[in-house]
């Protein structure tokens, strides 16, 4: 389009605007105005470099590597837009792509020591992920069945309540844990998480062992039933914000056998307290096995816990890559979605690329023939899609998944007789949203995301004998000064 000096003059306000609402943190507002701008005049390349910084920030990867391409298109030598796209492909684990881009900016401006540094990591995961396939090896005993656990010490000085631990000697696997976890023993690790203090490390190992024996009995989508003078509370994204958590449990009641709990996934990465919020999740699914439930998230994967922060963490905590291993295995054996009272499919990302999909295909699905979730299948979208006000189906702008619209959500629901899906793996600011003509609801458990979204979190409680929706929000409360992301790879910040 020809723009009218009017257009292009009124484009540069929209524009600035932008700029300053991208550097508040309010991205969405951001993305509104440079898309407002580019209405005007499309043909400056600055407008979507800019929005596709305001993408980034949104985790919408795959629309910002779309407008760093096409303020590229726009002008070659626009190094910034080149950087922007690496940082979202690199993002959604495109390394190559990645690659290509930092080394054009490095080539332009050597002495751009980010660059740099983010190209070199790309690097060294593509030779990682290249060696680990060479060296891949059928028949290689899982690490739960090899860790040397009931020989492993209590460190001397480890000051916390002891763990009543047993093995089943009887049983091939000489990891075949019994673990004895009491209210006392949770009680114990939520005030030494609160200090600071960790876990003793053969307590980790044989929590997660055990989980792993809880989850794996457990079918890929569980189904509860809450019984009169119970209540189920369904969570949704967490991301290592261990005192928000704390803060749930505190407001809205502790897990007990009438009080169950079911988090929908993304419980680590980001936050810098995922490893406390994973071993106390699963300190409560070993406590309460028939009344505490787990979702696997998209970030409950191997890729997402190298790029945000759940691998390092665990190395920088419990100075050990087999604890990040041993909770890589651990992801892999949870159920991928749960169903309640036989009304609200409750799965962390949403719905399917085909209408054929059903709830049974769900029940019989074999979650444990593929361990990461993948680039497509029925998994990665369980665990990736996203909700659209548009009918229909259509590309997703994170570049991983798909987006569904109302039509897919309803023609799903009728033919699986439910009242709606629930799920997760989005902000809303105000902590949950009822999308989709109430079909669809969207809960998100992380208040003040990253310490920079200014959400609310909520929760939603579901009880008999009418089995509604009750929606509950709160918001961030303080916590001990470590930011967001401390351990991320260093391609994130």
């Amino acid at each position: 389009m020809t723009a009218t000096a009017t257009d292009v003059a009124r484009a540069v306000e929209l524009k600035n605007q932008g700029n300053k609402a991208l550097l508040s943190n309010h991205y969405q507002d951001a993305i509104d105005l440079y898309t407002q701008a580019i209405a005007l005049d499309d043909t400056n390349a600055v407008y979507f470099a800019n929005r596709a910084q305001a993408y980034i920030k949104e985790e919408m990867y795959g629309a910002a590597v779309e407008d760093a391409s096409t303020a590229i298109s726009l002008d070659s030598n626009y190094t910034k837009a080149y950087y922007r796209r690496a940082v979202a492909s690199a993002a959604i684990t495109k390394y190559k792509e990645a690659v290509a881009d930092f080394k054009t900016v490095v080539d332009r401006v050597p002495s751009d020591k980010d660059a740099r540094i983010r190209l070199d990591e790309c690097k060294k995961i593509i030779r990682a992920k290249a060696f680990a396939k060479a060296i891949e090896v059928d028949g290689v005993p899982k690490l739960s069945e090899s860790l040397n656990v009931e020989d492993m010490v209590v460190d001397r000085d480890y000051d916390g309540a002891e763990l009543d631990i047993s093995f089943d000697t009887a049983s091939k696997n000489k990891n075949n844990v019994r673990v004895n976890v009491t209210e006392a023993f949770v009680a114990d690790m939520i005030a030494r998480f609160k200090a600071g203090k960790l876990l003793d490390r053969k307590y980790l190992y044989a929590l997660v062992l055990q989980a792993i024996q809880v989850f794996e009995a457990e079918p890929t989508m569980v189904e509860v039933n809450v019984p009169e003078g119970s209540v189920i509370t369904v969570c949704g994204d967490t991301h290592g914000q261990f005192f928000d958590l704390l803060n749930i449990f505190e407001t809205n009641g502790y897990p007990s056998p009438t009080h169950m709990y079911l988090f929908n996934g993304d419980f680590v990465d980001r936050g810098s307290w995922s490893s406390e919020i994973a071993l106390l999740l699963y300190a409560y699914k070993i406590l309460y096995p028939s009344t505490f439930f787990i979702n696997r998230g998209n970030h409950e994967s191997d890729d997402m816990n190298k790029m945000y922060g759940f691998e390092g963490e665990c190395k920088h905590k419990y100075k050990s890559e087999k604890v990040f291993g041993l909770f890589s295995e651990s992801f892999s054996a949870l159920p991928l979605a749960t169903l309640i009272h036989e009304q609200y499919l409750v799965l962390h990302g949403g719905l399917f690329s085909s209408d054929d999909v059903t709830i049974d295909d769900i029940r019989k699905y074999n979650r444990f023939a593929q361990k990461q979730p993948g680039n497509s299948g029925l998994m990665m979208e369980m665990l990736w899609t996203d909700p659209q006000p548009a009918a229909g189906r259509s590309a997703s702008k994170r570049g991983v998944g798909l987006q569904f619209g109302p039509d897919v959500t309803a023609r799903f629901c009728e033919a699986n007789g439910l009242k709606a899906i629930i799920r997760s793996h989005e902000v809303r600011m105000g902590g949950y949203e009822e999308e989709h003509d109430g079909k669809l609801v969207t809960v998100f458990s992380a208040p003040n995301y990253c310490d920079s979204q200014g959400n609310r979190g909520a929760y939603i409680n579901v009880r008999a004998p009418d089995y509604k929706l009750e929606f509950n929000t709160f918001e961030a409360v303080p916590h001990p000064d470590i930011k967001p992301m401390a351990y991320a790879s260093r391609l994130m910040y």
